[in-house]
């Protein structure tokens, strides 16, 4: 069986992390995984593909990402592949028009790794949406939550679409020994938070640093990774007068070290497919605080603590539990450490190779 993932990048983000986790499973499976991007820039996770897994990464002539140009160079690929695994917009839209009047064609599979979008915001789009969905030939979502959004946006492909959990490899976060407080600057008795996420209004930093301008002066906050939005969130810790104690790290490669370090895991997404970091944090014993939006609330369960999004009072309040009541912290924690068990990465990676055959 020949595989061929295709992304736009490989730059930061869920949908990319999960690639490089789970490439190097399907090889060992005896799956021949290839990799083809839209934009080849040497990222970290790119490199790691390439040179430490020694996967093969395709890159085609390099144009404007959302041109439909794209879609005439990957036709070849449908040739040369049993499998089109396709991530993320506008790769979906671009894999999907390059098998017209193709007559035989590698099957096609796309993963929806998100509960909403802009474009289902323009009718237009609406009803593009629905006949690039229905070329594929199985549909993935990574929660219920992203099925269920899913489902009322396309109405009659509902039954193309199937359930597969993102896993990651919990083994690495639980064993990891955690950074010194020293390495970061962060005085020894201070209680750490950890937000692992983009800069992007997805994420909702605001909340975050809002909550932090109303916890106790011991409290600091580790913001790892990167996006568009970075400026003004440090412009707004500078304006809550809290910038000595929030740390932007950008991105970061030793993530399962940081979460180690950290007392508490948060994440106060607008809105969230699933939720690969608060997993991560969770398998590293981290107790979890997530708001309360579809795919996010359906990971977190009753392990951990959900808060109204947006509410960085509630959000506020339920650090400051964790961190002032052992008993309390404790209990989350152990909800928290056996919850993660249920996403490990063997478990999902078993079900897109019993799919793939499948097919």
């Amino acid at each position: 069986m020949k595989l061929l993932h295709v992304i736009n990048s490989l730059h930061f983000g869920g949908a990319e992390k999960l690639l490089v986790d789970t490439i190097p499973k399907f090889i060992e499976r005896g799956i021949a995984t290839d990799v083809l991007v839209l934009h080849a820039e040497k990222t970290f996770f790119y490199k790691e593909l390439a040179q430490k897994y020694q996967v093969k990464i395709v890159t085609i002539k390099k144009r404007n990402l959302y041109s439909p140009l794209h879609s005439i160079q990957l036709r070849k690929y449908s040739k040369e592949y049993d499998i089109i695994h396709v991530h993320l917009f506008p790769s979906l839209y671009w894999v999907a028009l390059s098998t017209l009047f193709l007559k035989n064609h590698a099957k096609l599979v796309v993963t929806e790794h998100n509960t909403n979008n802009r474009r289902r915001n323009f009718i237009l789009l609406k009803y593009l949406d629905r006949y690039i969905y229905k070329k594929y030939d199985k549909v993935i979502a990574i929660s219920k939550g992203v099925k269920e959004n899913l489902y009322n946006h396309l109405k009659e492909r509902s039954e193309g679409i199937i359930t597969i959990p993102n896993g990651i490899p919990t083994e690495i976060f639980r064993e990891s020994i955690g950074l010194s407080k020293r390495d970061l600057g962060i005085p020894e008795n201070a209680k750490v938070i950890i937000q692992v996420a983009s800069f992007t209004a997805q994420k909702d930093q605001d909340t975050l640093l809002k909550a932090m301008s109303i916890l106790p002066e011991e409290v600091h906050v580790l913001l790892v990774g990167d996006g568009v939005l970075r400026e003004e969130k440090e412009v707004l810790a500078r304006t809550l007068e809290i910038d000595d104690r929030v740390h932007f790290l950008g991105y970061r490669t030793d993530i399962p070290q940081l979460l180690k370090l950290a007392d508490v895991s948060v994440l106060s997404s607008h809105y969230e497919g699933f939720g690969l970091a608060i997993v991560e944090g969770m398998a590293s014993g981290n107790p979890c605080i997530g708001s309360d939006v579809s795919g996010l609330s359906e990971v977190i369960g009753e392990a951990g603590i959900l808060f109204e999004p947006g509410n960085h009072v509630q959000l506020k309040n339920n650090i400051e539990q964790l961190l002032y009541d052992k008993e309390y912290y404790l209990k989350i924690q152990k909800q928290c450490i056996e919850r993660a068990q249920q996403y490990d990465l063997s478990i999902m990676i078993d079900a897109y190779v019993n799919l793939y055959k499948r097919l």
